[in-house]
């Protein structure tokens, strides 16, 4: 089982890369993958009472893969973004790979995403939601080795995260 210490920071070298597709022949890894993303979230919840979804590459498994849990776990493998919003919105973004630390950026408000699930059963997901848009988008960046600080809107948006109480 992966804990927070197997969190990849900031700096890593495998943040920046580009994520393999999951194989149909890899599903029964992925129930694994899956339980070690939840454990490393909770841990994050509880240390910094944050994360709503968390990417595989951040704990070293380059797999498109992506695990949200808001009011429910959603297991979403191999996403493509098909269609996105020409609206966006600005907001301070966080991150686990570097918990302290906020981005402004800009996203779309809306989009739709398609994706396989954990019965690799193929779904398109219109996203009109706000905050749940914008999860997605910062998800799917990392599976593209795409961090939100690369999305700064300038040299400017970046602020420290206060300190929970």
């Amino acid at each position: 089982m992966k804990h927070l210490d197997d969190l990849l920071l900031l700096g890593d070298p495998r943040l920046y890369e580009t994520c393999e597709p999951v194989l149909e022949s890899e599903l029964p890894l992925v129930a694994g993958w899956v339980a070690d993303l939840h454990n490393v979230m909770e841990e994050i919840r509880a240390k910094y009472q944050f994360g709503r979804g968390i990417a595989a590459p951040q704990l070293g498994i380059m797999k498109r893969l992506i695990y949200l849990n808001i009011d429910r776990p959603i297991v979403i493998i191999n996403p493509e973004l098909a269609t996105v919003s020409n609206e966006k919105n600005e907001l301070w973004d966080d991150c686990m790979s570097f918990p302290n630390l906020l981005v402004r950026v800009q996203r779309h408000c809306s989009l739709t995403l398609t994706y396989r699930d954990e019965q690799w059963k193929s779904h398109a997901w219109e996203v009109t939601d706000w905050p749940l848009s914008e999860l997605i988008q910062h998800e799917y960046d990392h599976l593209n080795g795409v961090l939100c600080t690369m999305r700064a809107i300038n040299e400017q948006s970046f602020r420290w995260r206060p300190t929970p109480s």
